[in-house]
Parts: structure tokens; C-alpha cells; sequence
């Protein structure tokens, strides 16, 4: 039995046909804009063996190097390049579709922006292959972007093709990994779908010295360098991360780890931080990953440039996050 057949298989009968049915039926899913795998990691995590990936696409060289490593997979690249039909079919369309057309951090042009389109990329596939679920990650000021205009054309678009969406405003520091960051998820189902709930916000018991690296290389430290006199009065505090603001010193107050952003692998000093027993410096790349909840197994590929390194970790995704709303998407299916 086919996806599609099994869905309208499920529709009409009862709650208990259909879990006997998910003990035997493995749940295909897409990762497109596919970045290191962080949404399809927190997916691996909330169903296990019920998931199986069979498409990626990623369009930059380097993330593609970083997703092989980790996954076995080398993403296809650019997904508008290629035909929804080709496409193998699917139940899940995961998609942390670009952000910087609309970002407080960028000029925020919107669907104006080349990347601004892509979304409709997700849509023409979903067009085609209607899975069941789609999953779309962007930054906050997506919501309000153009007065609400650009939120509107994609729910309108969704539910055009026939989704019930829902979305939500969620904050990593949250969910017990103490780092700001704000994003906005939607989660759209094939057909009527009355409601769905997000996750609950998890009680922290996490610092960021949980995600600290014990042994860090002399390179990480400011210790001796032009910076350092600029920044050894203000940063006193080893119990919060700083940020270096050109001109002046910014201190996390509510010590947790401040955004990571892509701008983190352009050079400078955009890479939060901290002092230690040693000295101050700035983060490093796997501590910023851990910041965004992946766990130990996680790597970089040894040859990948450290500003490629932290340019990954910024562009990536909570794994914490998704996971928990992974699970609640589970609980529907």
C-alpha cells in the first residue's frame, strides 16, 4: 500500500487500525534546504525507525561536505532546478527554507529577495506529491515581515493546496539550552486538522557551562592580542557570554548564549565571548553547535575552514526544538 492509499485508508477507520498500521509502515521524508541536517536530526530523534530520509537537496558545497559526513547522504543541489517528479515520493516535507530575505539583520526585502522565493519551491512540490506534513523553520520577523503580508501569501498558498497550518513563535533558551534565539515554525497537515498543539516550555536546569569544551586551543583566546585591551575591564562575568559591538562591550545579562548568526564565519570579532579560567575568547565551532543542541556524535568535516565551521553552526536550526515539535507531530500521525 502505497503513501497516498494509506492515508485515505487511515481517514476512515479508527485510532487503533491505524496504530497497527504505524507499526509496520515506515514514514518517508524530504529535507530540503537541508543546511548540517539540524531539522532532520531532531526528526531521527522524536521518531527513530519510523522516519526514512530519501531526498536531501543543499545548495552550498560546504554544508553539502558536512551532511555527508554525518549522514552518509550528499544533498542534491538546487532544488530549483529540479522537477518535482523526480522527486521520490514522500510524506513529510522538512524545510528551513532561507532566512536573510527576512531578517531584522538583513534590509528584509521579502519575497522581493531572490531567496525569498524558495518557498515556492516547497510549495510545487507539496503541489505534486501532497504529503502529509510539511515543517517550515525561518526567523521571527517572518511573521511580521511587509505588515504581515508575506505570512499571509504563504498560509494563503498552503491552504490553497489543500493544508491546515499552524505556527508558532518559540525560543530556544526555552527548552533548556540556554541560548537566545527566536524562530518561528509551521506545521501544515493534508486536510482538515482542527488543531494542533506546540511544546510546552521545558523547566532549565542547563548553563552554558553544560556546552563548554573542556580543553579549548590557545588560538580561541584574545589573551595578548589588540582586542584584548579593549575588552579585558567588561568582561569580568564567567557565568554569561559577551558580545563585542565595535565599539563597546555587550553582556548577556540573562546568561545565556546571545543569537548565533551566520556573520559568525565573515571574520571580526562576530563570534560571542567568554571568560574562562584562562583568559577570554571567543567560542568555539563545536561549542556553538552544542549551543544549538546537537550532541557529541555530531562532526565537521577536518578539512572545512573554521569561518565555514561557524557560518554552519549560525545557519542551523535547534535540534532540541524540532524534536520536541517533532513529537507532537508524531502524537497527530
Amino acid at each position: 500500500m502505497n503513501a497516498h492509499n494509506l492515508f485515505n485508508y487511515i481517514q476512515g477507520e479508527n485510532v487503533s487500525k491505524f496504530m497497527v498500521l504505524n507499526d509496520t509502515y515506515t514514514l518517508k521524508a524530504i529535507d530540503l534546504f537541508a543546511g548540517i541536517g539540524g531539522i532532520r536530526t531532531g526528526f531521527l530523534n522524536a521518531f527513530g525507525s519510523d522516519i526514512d530520509f530519501v531526498f536531501s537537496s543543499e545548495i552550498d558545497k560546504n554544508a553539502q561536505k558536512t551532511y555527508y559526513l554525518n549522514y552518509n547522504e550528499v544533498p542534491y543541489g538546487d532544488i530549483t532546478s529540479i522537477d518535482a517528479s523526480d522527486i521520490p515520493a514522500h510524506d513529510i516535507i522538512l524545510a528551513g527554507f532561507p532566512c536573510q530575505a527576512f531578517s531584522v539583520a538583513g534590509q528584509r526585502k521579502g519575497f522581493d529577495d531572490t531567496r525569498g522565493t524558495l518557498f515556492f519551491d516547497v510549495a510545487r512540490i507539496a503541489k505534486y506529491h501532497k504529503p502529509k506534513v510539511i515543517f517550515l523553520e525561518n526567523v521571527k520577523g517572518f511573521v511580521n515581515h511587509d505588515n504581515g503580508k508575506t505570512f499571509e501569501i504563504v498560509k494563503k498558498t498552503l491552504e490553497e493546496i489543500g493544508y491546515s497550518l499552524f505556527y508558532k513563535v518559540l525560543n530556544t533558551k526555552d527548552f533548556n539550552i540556554p541560548q537566545n534565539r527566536e524562530r518561528i515554525y509551521i506545521v501544515a497537515f493534508l486536510g482538515e486538522v482542527k488543531e494542533f498543539n506546540f511544546p510546552e516550555n521545558i523547566f532549565p536546569t542547563k548553563t552554558i557551562h553544560d556546552y563548554l569544551d573542556n580543553k579549548v586551543e590557545e588560538k580561541f583566546y584574545y589573551n595578548g592580542k589588540p582586542l584584548y585591551d579593549k575588552i579585558k575591564n567588561d568582561i569580568k562575568n564567567e557565568n554569561t557570554i559577551y558580545q563585542w559591538r565595535r565599539h563597546y562591550v555587550r553582556e548577556n545579562k540573562n546568561n545565556v548564549c546571545p543569537t548565533l548568526t551566520a556573520n559568525m564565519g565573515t571574520g571580526g570579532h562576530n563570534v560571542p565571548i567568554i571568560k574562562d579560567k584562562k583568559g577570554i575568547r571567543k567560542l568555539t565551532p563545536s561549542e556553538c553547535i552544542k549551543f544549538q543542541g546537537f550532541d557529541s556524535s555530531f562532526k565537521f568535516p577536518t578539512e572545512l575552514a573554521i569561518s565555514h565551521q561557524y557560518k554552519q553552526a549560525g545557519n542551523s536550526v535547534t535540534v532540541k526544538v524540532i524534536e520536541e515539535i517533532a513529537k507532537k507531530i508524531k502524537d497527530v500521525l
